[in-house]
């Protein structure tokens, strides 16, 4: 497999979920990584895929994600950044923050 193929998106100047300006954006594994090793993953997407399938996401949108999703729901259900707007907590907590300020960092609780 050529390298050029695991590329990762660029990084872009705002949160892919809230739109908020962010310096110190993460990347969020859209199918995590430890779920790579999983065979029906494996026959779902390609080592690439897997790899590169990435949203640059800030603090906030990406610890929320992780707070409301384990990661085997988000390796089979919400892999994809339309999937996860459609999950109505996600939905939600993205629209709510959105109207915040770029520094603003909410308190998030960890529910499980």
């Amino acid at each position: 497999m050529a390298s050029s193929n695991l590329r990762i998106p660029p990084k872009p100047d705002n949160c892919e979920l809230c739109g908020r300006s962010m310096s110190n954006l993460t990347q969020h594994h859209l199918i995590p990584r430890t779920r790579h090793r999983n065979k029906r993953i494996q026959k779902q997407f390609s080592r690439a895929e897997m790899l590169t399938r990435i949203l640059w996401l800030c603090c906030p949108c990406h610890s929320h994600i992780h707070t409301v999703l384990s990661e085997k729901e988000l390796a089979s259900q919400f892999n994809n950044r339309t999937a996860l707007l459609q999950h109505p907590d996600i939905h939600r907590f993205v629209e709510w923050l959105a109207k915040r300020p770029a520094g603003f960092k909410p308190h998030v609780k960890r529910v499980r």
